[in-house]
This record gives C-alpha cells, structure tokens and sequence, in this order.
C-alpha cells in the first residue's frame, strides 16, 4: 500500500472522530486529553534526542512545551464549550484550512517537486507552499460560499495557512536537530501525532484569538 493512500485511511477516521468530538463535549475532552498526552511524549523523545548531555535544558523546553499545550487544549475546550452562535463551523473552518494546507503541500510538493524551500526539511518545496496555499484557499472558498461568510476571511486563509506551514518548519527543524524522520509510528502514512499536528497546534489558537477579537 503507498504512503498516499496508508495516509488516507488513517484520516478517514480521525475526520470523523473530529466532527463529532466538535460536537459532543464528552468526547471532545477525552480527545484533548489523548491528544495532548501524546505530543507531549513525542515532544519528550524529541528534547532527549537534543539534549542528550543536557537534562536541564530538556526539562526547562519539555514544561514550557507542556504549558503550552495545555494552553492548546483548553483554549479549544472553552471555545467550542461557549454557547456563542456558529462557534463549531469557524472551528471546522480553521482546521480544514490547515488539513488542506497539509494536504495540499504533499500532493504539489511530491508530484511538481522542484526547488527546495530550506535545508531544514528538504521534502518541503516551493511548489508544496504554492499548493497549500491552493489548497487552502479552494476549501475557504467552499466554506464561506456554503455559510454564506464574508469574503473577507480569504485574507484569514491565507494567513492561517502561513502559520500553518511556518509551524510546520519548526518542528521539522526541531527533528533535524534530534536526527529523526519522523516523532513517532502513531498513524500508519504519516508518523506520529506531532507530524500531522505540527502546523495545527501554532494555526488553531492564533485562529481561534483572531476570531474572538476581531
């Protein structure tokens, strides 16, 4: 089986694990504390592999990561916990935008190729960030025309799919400087959590601040 399609039989269903933990709270905070359980024991393995001869330095950066992702999930608890109207479809239209932004960087990065953006992580290309902006943009577009949003949020998509990349990038960065492919074997085509979660976990809480404040 290719990577592709182990890829996309592992997000079938965490598709729809997602839609209805948006939707039910119960499963939603069962999901956040597993979903943070496991980045924080990725992250872990990540930090040791850097600071093999530093003990200290890993636990200072593992605690600052854990606070924030503790942060993380609680800021998506009480976000999609608020009674405020239509707090469910923003959240499902930040994600989709980094999904497609994932997604769309794979597809042109592996069939166009061509220049490397950085040495940090040679996989990712031009072509990839020109197709996750794409990508990103095709389902916006899909979203504001079927909850009739304002066009406005193009300049969000944008900006969130920067982010999202841009978070991409760090923790590709971080496991160059570890010396691993990937930060775990969780799901089967793409790694571990952290690989998928990469450009989410910096994406998400800048969209959701966005949202509340503006």
């Amino acid at each position: 089986m290719s990577n592709l399609n182990k890829r996309i039989l592992t997000a079938f269903p965490l598709s729809i694990l997602a839609v209805y933990a948006i939707y039910n709270n119960v499963i939603l905070t069962l999901s956040l504390y597993i979903i943070s359980a496991i980045l924080i024991f990725e992250i872990s393995n990540i930090l040791k592999n850097i600071f093999k001869r530093n003990k200290i330095n890993s636990f200072i950066f593992l605690n600052l990561f854990i606070l924030y992702i503790c942060l993380f999930a609680t800021q998506i608890y009480f976000f999609l916990s608020d009674e405020s109207e239509n707090k469910q479809t923003v959240f499902l239209f930040i994600l989709s935008i980094c999904i497609f932004t994932d997604i769309g960087g794979y597809i042109f990065g592996k069939t166009l190729k061509g220049k490397k953006i950085t040495s940090i992580s040679p996989n990712k290309t031009y072509a990839g960030m020109v197709g996750s902006f794409v990508c990103s943009l095709i389902i916006s577009i899909i979203f504001i025309s079927y909850f009739n949003l304002s066009i406005n949020l193009v300049f969000f998509t944008f900006l969130i799919s920067l982010i999202s990349q841009l978070g991409d990038l760090f923790i590709s960065y971080l496991k160059r400087k570890a010396d691993i492919k990937d930060t775990g074997n969780f799901l089967p085509g793409h790694g571990g959590l952290l690989d998928r979660m990469d450009g989410m976990i910096f994406a998400i809480p800048i969209g959701i601040k966005i949202f509340v404040f503006f």
